[in-house]
């Protein structure tokens, strides 16, 4: 298991288009991915799930994978939470 906290930069934070990309990056790992903010853990491949936390911009989250590629996929989507723009 492998994770790793990062401040979400990207303008609007995870919604609509920008959660919709997220999740497709998400999906091109084999790993099990969790996105965690507040207390509450999710399923990072979930658009509905991603969309259910309501992350902002200036969220800090923790991203936890578990598996083959658990490093790969978690350093991928925090650089992507931490561009400005997805």
């Amino acid at each position: 298991m492998y994770t790793e906290k990062t401040v979400v930069k990207c303008e609007s934070g995870l919604h609509n288009k920008q959660a919709t990309y997220f999740i497709q990056k998400a999906n091109e790992f084999k790993s099990s991915i969790w996105l965690e903010a507040e207390e509450r853990k999710i399923n990072a491949k979930s658009l509905l799930g991603v969309l259910s936390m309501g992350i902002f911009t200036g969220s800090t989250v923790s991203l936890i994978a578990d598996g083959s590629d658990e490093k790969e996929a978690v350093k991928a989507l925090a650089q992507l939470l931490e561009r400005d723009v997805l």
